[in-house]
C-alpha cells in the first residue's frame, strides 16, 4: 500500500469495502468452506491491486480471477476425492449395495466447458443478472443467454445419464 498515493489508497479501500464481503461470499458459496473463501477472495483482491491502476472494470477482473481460483480450487479437491473414492472402493465390503447414485450438482457444474462454468457459476451462483455477467465476462448479453442455454442442456445431459 505504500507505492499508492493518496487517490489511488481511497479507491482500493472503495473497492475493497464495497466488493469484499459480496466476492467471499460468493466464493464460500461455492467451495463450502469460509478459509477457503477468504484465501480465494483474498488473492483475487491482491492481483487486482497490483493491476488497479490499468483495469477499466475492477469488479469484473475480481469475480474473473475468483471464479479461476475456484475452479483450481476445485481441481485439487477433486483428484483428493478421487483418491479417497479409490481407497473407499477398495475397503468396500462385497455384500454393501452399489453407491449411492446421488446427483452432486456441483460435480456437474465442475465438468461444465470453462466458458460455460464461469458463466453459471457468476448467474446461479453469484446471483448476478444477465446484464451484470456480460459485463464481467466482457460478452453481450446474447451470448450470456446462449451460454447459460447450452450450460443447462449440457447439465440435463449429464442427469440423464445418470439416471439410466
Amino acid at each position: 500500500m505504500g507505492l499508492f498515493g493518496r487517490a489511488e489508497r481511497a479507491a482500493w479501500e472503495e473497492l475493497f469495502a464495497d466488493h469484499y464481503p459480496r466476492l467471499a461470499g460468493w466464493v464460500r458459496g461455492l467451495v463450502g468452506d469460509e478459509e477457503t473463501a477468504h484465501e480465494i477472495a483474498s488473492e483475487a483482491f491482491t492481483r487486482a491491486m497490483a493491476r488497479l491502476s490499468h483495469l477499466d472494470n475492477p469488479q469484473a477482473y475480481l469475480y474473473r480471477v475468483a471464479a479461476n481460483l475456484v475452479r483450481d480450487h476445485w481441481r485439487r479437491t477433486e483428484r483428493e476425492r478421487r483418491a479417497m473414492r479409490t481407497v473407499a472402493a477398495a475397503a468396500r465390503d462385497e455384500t454393501q449395495g452399489p453407491p449411492d447414485r446421488e446427483v452432486d450438482m456441483r460435480t456437474l457444474v465442475e465438468h461444465l466447458p470453462g466458458r460455460l462454468r464461469t458463466t453459471v457459476l457468476l448467474y446461479y451462483y453469484g446471483g448476478f443478472g444477465v446484464r451484470e455477467v456480460a459485463t464481467i465476462l466482457n460478452r453481450p448479453e446474447g451470448t450470456v443467454k446462449a451460454d447459460l442455454y447450452r450450460a443447462r442442456a449440457h447439465l440435463r445431459a449429464a442427469l440423464d445419464g445418470r439416471h439410466d
